[in-house]
């Protein structure tokens, strides 16, 4: 995955200890999580996966008891307690989606429209999270986001 080798190359860069700790379920999710713990890890990157999105509480609850920052690609992990997510704005893909769905119920091929990416991206930051975590999150980075849960 293209994502993950810009994460390692970033991390190499950036001077950061990285570690690949990929699951396929949820019942990987604590030996994953001591993975991370034991290989000192500096925070956690909770790429984008159908399989994170289905249990966010589960997720946050476990990376909570790592006592480490992590950030998500979706809102709804900062919403259950997570400490930051930057990502596309479901809504709006939503939104999107219906517009394509109305074009397909007026008689256009879904074969003749044309793939689109998100273009609205929202950056989301919990302080609460941060405090228990002992984070001081920089202004220049409050400033820039969204929302801030207080």
């Amino acid at each position: 995955m293209l994502q993950l080798k810009e994460v390692g190359t970033a991390s190499q860069i950036l001077g950061l200890r990285w570690h690949d700790a990929g699951v396929r379920g949820p019942d990987e999710l604590p030996g994953a999580f001591e993975a991370i713990v034991g290989a000192k890890a500096n925070g956690i990157l909770a790429i984008e996966d159908s399989m994170l999105g289905s249990y966010p509480s589960r997720i946050v609850e476990s990376v909570a008891r790592a006592r480490l920052p992590a950030i998500y690609a979706f809102r709804q992990f900062v919403d259950a307690g997570g400490l930051m997510s930057y990502g596309p704005n479901v809504p709006d893909s939503f939104r999107r989606s219906a517009v394509y769905v109305d074009k397909i119920l007026k008689g256009a091929k879904p074969a003749n429209l044309p793939i689109e990416q998100p273009t609205t991206f929202e950056l989301v930051i919990n302080l609460k999270t941060a405090k228990t975590l002992g984070l001081t999150i920089p202004q220049t980075l409050l400033k820039r986001a969204d929302q801030v849960i207080e």
